[in-house]
């Protein structure tokens, strides 16, 4: 029998690998390191005081999620997408999520409500702080309390590696409040339908949901590119 990580009330430190993992996460969603920002080795080896092969793994480790890429010669980017890959990832999610979710509400327990709920709390919370960090995550959260009850765990996993190739946007997209607010009216609307039981309604507010986020990024993304190209 394996050993457990946690053993009367202890629980087992990350390994170098895993902190530096985590903190190149947060500071990707926070928005600190934005879409195309580099990522040099030797200098995060140097701000965590490790060494670089702790920073090499957790690279990897982000590179397979598909939030940081590798480019030969150049060395390690955060993940930009361009228009076109960012229509076509919400594309997939749009048709994937939309069959876990069919198979999830009729799923759903009273336990599986109260996540949903506490997680739309703590999105509302986040909110009041300008908490991105923490905005992110409930966000997540709220999304998966509809998904992971459909039992499907590969489903579950694909879903879950299209929302980390994303991750740097949302931290652009959550900076603007009105994008912010947005998100709190249509999950209200969400979890009223979730809680009906309404499953098509569920499956219909998401599709809008989802359209509305990638129009506003569309938006924004090309804005960019327009200064970019002047």
């Amino acid at each position: 029998m394996a050993k457990s990580d946690r053993t009367n009330g202890f629980r087992r430190p990350p390994t170098a690998q895993e902190a530096v993992a985590t903190e190149l996460r947060r500071a990707i969603i926070s928005g600190e390191l934005s879409p195309g920002t580099q990522i040099l080795q030797d200098k995060v080896a140097e701000q965590f005081g490790v060494s670089r092969v702790p920073v090499r793994e957790a690279l990897k480790m982000l590179e397979g999620e598909g939030q940081i890429s590798y480019e030969p010669h150049r060395g390690y980017f955060v993940t930009e997408l361009d228009i076109a890959e960012l229509i076509e990832v919400y594309h997939i999610r749009n048709v994937l999520e939309a069959e876990a979710v069919r198979h999830a509400i009729p799923q759903m327990t009273p336990e599986d409500d109260e996540r949903l709920e506490a997680a739309l709390l703590d999105t509302e919370e986040a909110n009041k702080f300008d908490d991105i960090v923490m905005l992110t995550a409930a966000n997540r959260r709220f999304h998966f309390a509809m998904i992971e009850p459909c039992g499907m765990s590969r489903l579950v996993r694909i879903i879950r590696q299209l929302w980390d190739s994303t991750d740097p946007y949302r931290s652009v997209y959550f900076v603007a409040r009105e994008h912010r607010e947005k998100v709190d009216n249509e999950h209200r609307a969400i979890l009223k339908a979730v809680l009906a039981r309404e499953t098509e309604q569920v499956v219909a507010l998401l599709a809008e949901h989802r359209a509305g986020t990638v129009t506003s990024l569309r938006l924004m993304l090309e804005k960019d590119q327009e200064t970019a190209e002047t």
